[in-house]
């Protein structure tokens, strides 16, 4: 049976009510359940009851409600939530209902208007929205339509469900082996644009060559700028071409880019046919077809950077999207249109607005730093229930100390951040089969090239494991935030790894609003598995741990994914929040990220990762245990990993937490400490996991729960 947890009193719920002007549900309520449920089901939700706020004031009266009570309050944004903290209180502070959406161009001073003067989406003199029977069902329909990724490639979609032609391109199959396991003697050699390491020098099935030439199985589709709900569903074009590049330097294996705004100058609202056009296709092979070519319209943003408000309730998606359809005006060259996008640098979807506050490493973070890094100003309830607005002008304390470990001094309730503008990006998959025999040579590959790669440049290499029956794939990201035109330089350098087949190259020009799914798209998550995150920052990834980890990657269970993120750039540029700069000198962030059915008990989920994260990469651990950004912190997390996100900064973040949360009010986090300042087991903070007994079925372990 299920832990029998307590719900409200009838006394209590009255008061709460009263003083709220959300809704409140008891444990015992039928719309509980609707704000008591993760993306991870294997958490165990211990609340009594559940309340929305309509905004600040109604926060700071349930905080106060809580310390009066000594319940302990959990707040829930949105995202994943895969670790629990969300629901572990005794009152879950839902924010949902704080939907505040706003973007302004700078003043003419280049300032913003301060959320102060901004009157909420529930305040008096504006509009109410609209009243719903059931907001808890609304939601849960939303967070449905939200986890649609497909806009981010749909020939992605149909060959990671074999529902396309794209599977004919892919070389014979096991039918039933996730693996390939080939003989090592038997791997193929892989083109390296210049081997610029000493990690890179003893490669013996590497030749370096200054005309790489892409694989013949590339393919390319239709772009994608169109709302999802009007994106065709495109059969890939199979090109054969060869791409020349110069060659590369020692230390820089990539042209020099163009500076940020002349690739972020030329903006074509009407995408072309084809990624590129081949060099044996001549103009005179085009006349017939030049009445149906649209002239692309040249346009550059008038501001370098715009504000964009939104409130704690608003999902990462849904504040794209707001801002993809609210362009700013331009100035245009050539042509005309109805403005550039402008977008805040986020993580990819889906993740909920408090990555603001944690992090927040993303694909425009090379360019413009992380999520944290780009705010400007926040509303936030503290422990005492004052509501106060924080920036570098205004408790600057607090401000260092909110941006990287906000949940643990209070509950933000709106943003205020910068959004840039970004036209248009070059971006997409290059998927190959995962061979272990061969993938060391990907990776590899992958670390030479992105060595000194601009900063519009971002790119990972992915391993990910199963589905069952299928074989496991091996997945090169890159973005190039600006046009074709000078990002494809970037895509034949690599792609001119030939150790494997390419599967599937659908790197192409495409809205930034569109690649934002792509990470969730090839991860396929699902609602209702369990899950276990861990994560790590390097410093380096040299040959030895490349191969160790191809061959523990191999005996991995299916649903787990690991990856590898360039990082670097921008983040380096900002020191003062409570994320030391000696973090963001990484070379690469790392995570493992583990999803599966709630009926299989394998331990090697969690091991695999756990022993890939602290004992295979230990090596080149950036700091003490590799501690990761917050934002990746996961589930059951030792508070020594904590302690290492924030490295030399963890003294004087203790006295903060200390001086505006003494009776340690939102303990339902990351934070290991108690009250008193002494440390706790993770575990005795956090939700419980289901309990359940293993049973033996058709020869594999599963797990029925009790």
């Amino acid at each position: 049976m299920p832990p029998n947890f307590a719900s409200l009193s009838d006394e209590l719920y009255e008061e709460l009510g009263s003083a709220c002007r959300g809704h409140v549900y008891r444990r015992r309520d039928p719309g509980f359940l609707d704000y008591s449920t993760l993306f991870n089901g294997n958490v165990v939700c211990p609340s009594k009851a559940a309340v929305c706020p309509l905004d600040a004031e109604d926060v700071s009266r349930a905080v106060l409600f809580c310390a009066k009570h000594s319940l302990s309050p959990s707040v829930k944004a949105g995202g994943y939530g895969t670790a629990g903290w969300a629901i572990g209180g005794d009152i879950i502070i839902d924010l949902s209902m704080l939907t505040d959406m706003d973007i302004e161009p700078p003043t003419e001073s280049g300032s913003f208007t301060g959320l102060r003067d901004i009157a909420s989406i529930h305040s008096k003199g504006k509009k109410p929205q609209e009243p719903t029977s059931n907001p808890g069902k609304r939601r849960r329909e939303d967070d449905a339509n939200l986890r649609h990724y497909d806009s981010a490639s749909q020939v992605v979609a149909s060959f990671l469900r074999n529902e396309s032609e794209a599977s004919r391109y892919a070389s014979p199959s096991p039918s039933v082996r996730r693996r390939i396991d080939e003989p090592p003697n038997s791997a193929r050699s892989s083109v390296a644009i210049s081997q610029n390491s000493s990690e890179s020098s003893t490669l013996s099935d590497s030749v370096s060559g200054s005309s790489p030439v892409p694989s013949p199985s590339t393919h390319v589709t239709t772009p994608s700028m169109t709302p999802p709900s009007e994106i065709p569903l495109s059969t890939p074009i199979q090109l054969e071409q060869s791409i020349s590049i110069s060659t590369s330097s020692a230390t820089n294996n990539f042209p020099p880019a163009p500076p940020p705004t002349t690739l972020q100058s030329t903006y074509n609202p009407v995408p072309s046919t084809t990624s590129w056009v081949p060099q044996n296709l001549t103009f005179a092979d085009m006349a017939n077809d030049l009445g149906q070519i649209p002239i692309p319209a040249q346009a550059e943003p008038i501001y370098e950077h715009a504000y964009v408000t939104f409130g704690a309730g608003m999902r990462q998606k849904e504040i794209d999207t707001f801002t993809a359809q609210h362009k700013l005006e331009a100035r245009y060259l050539t042509g005309s249109g109805d403005g550039i996008p402008y977008h805040v640098p986020f993580a990819a979807h889906p993740v909920g607005s408090s990555i603001m506050l944690l992090g927040g490493f993303g694909f425009l973070s090379r360019l413009h730093g992380l999520s944290i890094d780009n705010l400007v100003e926040v509303e936030m309830v503290l422990a005492d229930g004052r509501i106060v607005f924080v920036s570098e002008n205004e408790y600057p304390d607090l401000w260092w100390a909110l941006r990287g470990a906000g949940p643990c001094l209070g509950i933000a309730t709106r943003y205020k951040a910068k959004a840039y503008p970004v036209p248009v990006v070059f971006a997409g998959n290059l998927v190959y089969r995962f061979n272990k025999a061969t993938a060391p040579s990907l990776i590899k590959h992958f670390r030479d090239c992105v060595k000194g790669a601009p900063r519009e440049l971002y790119a990972n290499v992915l391993l990910t494991a199963g589905p069952a029956g299928k074989d496991s794939l091996m997945v090169v990201q890159m973005c190039y935030v600006g046009s074709r035109e000078k990002g494809q330089e970037y895509l034949a350098a690599i792609s001119s790894w030939d150790g494997e087949r390419c599967l599937l190259n659908e790197v192409d020009e495409k809205s930034f609003l569109h690649q934002q799914d792509s990470v969730a798209q090839v991860l396929r998550g699902k609602a209702g598995r369990q899950w276990f995150i861990r994560s790590a920052l390097i410093s380096s990834l040299p040959d030895d741990i490349v191969n160790d980890t191809v061959i523990q990657f191999a005996d991995t269970p299916i649903g787990c994914t690991w990856l590898f993120e360039l990082a670097g750039g921008a983040i380096t540029d900002f020191e003062d929040t409570c994320v030391p700069k000696s973090k963001r000198e990484a070379s690469f962030t790392i995570a493992a990220l583990h999803q599966w059915e709630m009926d299989v008990d394998d331990d090697r989920c969690v091991d695999s990762a756990e022993e890939w994260i602290a004992g295979t990469l230990k090596p080149v651990h950036l700091g003490h245990l590799g501690g990761p950004y917050p934002s990746f912190l996961g589930r059951h997390e030792i508070p020594e990993r904590v302690e290492a996100c924030f490295g030399s900064n963890w003294p004087r973040l203790c006295e903060i937490k200390s001086f505006y949360d003494p009776n340690n009010m939102f303990k339902n986090t990351f934070w290991p400490l108690d009250a008193a300042g002494n440390v706790v087991d993770s575990r005795t903070h956090e939700p419980a996991t289901p309990k359940f007994e293993p049973k033996l079925l058709d020869g594999e372990s599963r797990k029925v729960f009790i």
